[in-house]
């Protein structure tokens, strides 16, 4: 008996390292100091431009959008999504990203599989400016179910002290600006997979006329990365505060970027709700609450801004591919954080 019999490969993970070293490798930035393989990335962050350099941490995964691409076959773009979630999150405080780590594990290692994950991993690192330092590739037989995997990332960011962005200057008479998502993200999977595969027993590969695509099309549209729309933004005190809207919705995230003694109050008309998430809601028949809660309703990014400076930042985010970025709603007086609605259908 030897490894290999035990179901471990130690030359296909061999064989997958060699193959994702040249990905990994068109990432690397100017503070790369290592090669993929070594025990431990090496970075040399340049802070000559911060007072006081400040490391920004994210780790987050795609959830089961992952189950989406096992039935589709496309492994590349949840790549992507990991990597653009991540810079999302660490945007929000008004980071730079710097690098990016990965780890992928899956019962039984197939390098091209391994290969589209990371090739959708390196290109979004690449768009972004942020080097892919490393990472761990696990193969662990008898954990995954067969042809299963599941990623998760870890970033890493600069900001200096100074322009960090807490929300602590939030107060009621500032506005709500809403940035469009590009469909689910990375959240709210589960409920959408138990609708469309459980209840209506559909296929990836079923045509859906409210949406004018497929299934697997819709659930596999790219979450979108808002660091080339936003970063030119941070500075001029536009920016009070930012809520990435992740799995909980407006509902659970915004209240995360309030101070105590504001909350916030969201005009549920004041946007048009993309059609998948209402061909969702009615096909499953969800109540509202729980559609606010569990996906994003089109709402990918909102941004706490001024009142007197909101039509600027609105023309900003426009001009830098916001199309239908909008006012959403108002900060008010609030005991604690929390998120009201008005117009609900």
């Amino acid at each position: 008996m030897d490894y290999k019999s035990a179901g471990v490969d130690i030359d296909a993970g061999n064989d997958t390292v060699k193959r994702i070293r040249a990905l990994a490798r068109s990432t690397f930035t100017a503070g790369v100091l290592s090669d993929i393989g070594s025990f431990g990335g090496l970075f040399q962050t340049d802070t000559s431009q911060c007072r006081e350099p400040v490391l920004v941490a994210s780790a987050d995964g795609v959830g089961t959008k992952l189950k989406v691409a096992f039935l589709t076959g496309q492994h590349d773009t949840v790549g992507s999504d990991l990597v653009n979630h991540c810079v999302n999150d660490i945007l929000v405080q008004g980071a730079e990203p710097l690098f990016f780590l990965d780890y992928l594990a899956t019962g039984q290692l197939s390098p091209d599989v391994a290969e589209s994950v990371v090739r959708g991993i390196a290109s979004a690192c690449r768009d972004v400016g942020c080097a892919l330092l490393g990472g761990e590739t696990a193969e662990m037989p008898g954990f995954y179910g067969e042809g299963e995997y599941d990623l998760a990332g870890f970033i890493v960011g600069l900001v200096d002290r100074e322009k960090v962005i807490t929300g602590r200057t939030i107060s009621p008479g500032d506005v709500l600006v809403g940035v469009p998502s590009s469909g689910l993200h990375t959240n709210g999977y589960s409920l959408a997979r138990r609708i469309v595969f459980d209840q209506l027993r559909l296929t990836v590969d079923s045509h859906v006329e409210d949406l004018g695509c497929s299934v697997g099309e819709a659930l596999m549209a790219p979450h979108r990365s808002y660091l080339s729309m936003v970063r030119p933004l941070l500075d001029g005190g536009r920016i009070k505060g930012m809520a990435h809207i992740t799995g909980g919705g407006v509902t659970e995230n915004l209240p995360r970027v309030l101070p105590y003694g504001t909350a916030a109050v969201v005009d549920a008309a004041a946007w048009e709700v993309p059609p998948l998430f209402r061909w969702l809601q009615q096909s499953g028949d969800v109540p509202i609450e729980d559609m606010m809660r569990t996906f994003n309703m089109g709402l990918g990014l909102v941004i706490i801004t001024p009142h007197d400076r909101a039509e600027q930042l609105l023309g900003e985010l426009s001009a830098r591919g916001g199309r239908d970025t909008r006012v959403v709603g108002e900060i008010v007086a609030g005991e604690t954080p929390a998120v009201s609605y008005i117009n609900l259908p």
